[in-house]
């Protein structure tokens, strides 16, 4: 004879059974106690022939009570039960267990302290199996009553709470324990129960380790032991998200290095419904899906592409000539980033052009030979077609020190300090304005001239890029992350390459399944040194720089394209 714990769906009444056919036995007696305490006699079982499936050779009210309880619950754990061997007499068995059993107290609790007696003797757990016909479950359920407050026990003891809220207190701390207790002697408060429970203890959040894509001695945490079942959790939910994370990325990563050409991870909780996607080989483009549940569960979907994917990917297939000029996937930018980037750029382009006159000139000479979209000539009106944008710029000691340095030319000319800008012909007629600067000094009409042409250098174009490359601007002196440049950063894919840049590829991979806002939100604290996190100084996004950097294939940078115009003529130079 075997004693074991067996699936609900795995047992069925045997024919040998004396009631066997007859209707559902009346369970009222016996219903009430197993409701609160569980199947405590195991049931006599045998193999049926089919696999791993076993019919009931007694205990049938014992079965039918359980599926009355998982019928209620919507759950069932597995039934004690003593397998029959080839051989065995079943009246023997039943009378021997049912002797066995005899040798306890009913009561549980005095059971637990019978068999702590038995421990320090010597026992061991399946000693005490063997002893009184008990699963070794069973007897480990017992024994996890000494994890409980001695109120607790009473209580149980009483029959004033059940076994499955008995189960889930076995997992909180002494101190979790007596605030529970509390609740439960408080009789304006509800003290909480089964499911509600264990939320209850983990605030909402608890970790099976079943559920964990890697090693579970890599986790340095503590490991909560349903010790009444064969359930553990993590108690330190932060560290296993990280190792989680961490271990979805090597899966992406292990799917990219096989060939995969793309691999999308899912924020948590978003679903991969099938019904959007299409079936794609990996040959034709079809990508790698990952899912992570809000419970850490992870499930991967390969060879798929969304509707529209899938779509334009048989257009392309039909007609490969004009899939050539089709317009390019979503850029990596929105429009309003786009004009944040292109402004700050211009800002910095123009200040450094107040300090190389020469170059301001040649910018000019060319103005005046090839023209461009301002040169009328009309001061750059620096539209940001948003508030936010607009005050970012506004706050930019870049502006700040060009304003300074109007200011000093206004006065050179002996122009109203009241006056927004020095280009734009509304000062008097131009030969009044020529002899005066007849009769000032080179390096003053070259400062002029410098700012004069900062305020004309169109933001966005191309010759803010030449312009920057040449003068080896570096923002990193001047610019800082603001709210605005976080609030306008929307692609999932950007903000995981700038996590990746600023913090490094260890912590973007722990956190690759996480919202966009938290990953954003780390940046800022390595950027601040907030939260524990190492400042990181001087850094600069690659759309600011110069030359400019895109993160991803997509492109629809307008500074990228426009470095790619004219960076083959400076390298000409």
């Amino acid at each position: 004879m075997d004693l074991t714990h067996i699936d609900l769906a795995k047992l069925s009444v045997s024919p040998a059974n004396m009631r066997h056919g007859r209707k559902q036995p009346d369970l009222s007696d016996i219903l009430p106690s197993i409701r609160a305490r569980g199947i405590l006699v195991p049931l006599l079982v045998r193999p049926n022939g089919s696999p791993e499936t076993y019919e009931i050779v007694a205990g049938r009210r014992r079965y039918f009570a359980a599926r009355t309880l998982a019928e209620e619950t919507g759950g069932s754990e597995p039934l004690p039960c003593a397998v029959m061997a080839p051989g065995d007499d079943a009246a023997a068995l039943e009378a021997s267990l049912i002797e066995n059993l005899a040798r306890l107290d009913p009561d549980e609790v005095t059971q637990w302290e019978t068999f702590v007696r038995l421990i320090r003797e010597g026992r061991s757990v399946a000693d005490l199996s063997a002893t009184f016909g008990m699963t070794e479950i069973m007897v480990k359920r017992r024994l996890a009553l000494g994890n409980l407050l001695p109120k607790i026990r009473d209580t149980y003891r009483k029959g004033d709470i059940d076994a499955d809220t008995v189960r889930h207190l076995t997992l909180a701390t002494k101190a979790r324990q007596k605030d529970w207790l509390a609740l439960f002697n408080d009789p304006l408060t509800h003290a909480p129960r089964g499911h509600q429970l264990k939320q209850w203890l983990f605030g909402g959040q608890f970790v099976a380790t079943t559920v964990a894509l890697f090693p579970l001695e890599d986790y340095s945490g503590e490991i909560v032991a349903d010790l009444f079942g064969e359930h553990s959790y993590f108690a330190d939910v932060d560290l296993f998200w990280s190792l989680q994370n961490a271990a979805v990325a090597a899966k992406r990563d292990a799917y990219l290095a096989a060939g995969w050409g793309a691999v999308e991870v899912l924020e948590p909780g978003q679903s991969f419904h099938s019904w959007e996607y299409e079936k794609t080989p990996r040959k034709k483009g079809g990508k790698v899906f990952i899912t992570v549940s809000h419970r850490g569960e992870v499930e991967t979907h390969e060879g798929f592409l969304t509707t529209r994917e899938a779509r334009r990917a048989r257009d392309a297939e039909a007609d490969p000539e004009a899939a050539t000029v089709a317009k390019p996937a979503r850029p990596e930018v929105t429009s309003t980033l786009q004009s944040y980037i292109d402004l700050h750029r211009h800002a910095a382009v123009r200040l450094a052009l107040l300090d190389h006159p020469g170059v301001a000139l040649r910018l000019m000479v060319a103005h005046a030979i090839a023209g461009s979209g301002l040169w009328s000539v009309h001061p750059e009106p620096q539209r940001a077609g948003s508030e936010m944008v607009a005050a970012s710029l506004a706050a930019s000691p870049l502006e700040a020190a060009f304003d300074a340095r109007r200011s000093e030319v206004l006065a050179l000319l002996d122009f109203s300090q009241e006056e927004s800008t020095v280009a734009g012909g509304h000062r008097g007629d131009t030969s009044s304005l020529f002899l005066r600067l007849l009769g000032m000094p080179d390096e003053d009409v070259f400062r002029i001239l410098a700012l004069v042409m900062g305020e004309t250098l169109e933001a966005g174009s191309a010759m803010v890029e030449a312009a920057g490359v040449h003068l080896k601007v570096d923002m990193t002196q001047s610019w800082q992350a603001d709210d605005a440049f976080f609030d306008l950063i929307r692609d999932k894919a950007v903000i995981h390459a700038l996590l990746a840049e600023v913090a490094g590829k260890a912590v973007a991979d722990a956190n690759i399944a996480e919202k966009g806002r938290t990953q954003k939100q780390i940046v800022r604290d390595c950027l601040d040194g907030a939260n524990g996190r190492a400042k990181v100084e001087n850094w600069l996004p690659g759309w600011l720089a110069f030359p400019v950097r895109s993160y991803t294939e997509r492109g629809g940078i307008r500074a990228a394209h426009h470095w790619a115009q004219v960076s083959p003529l400076m390298a000409a130079e």
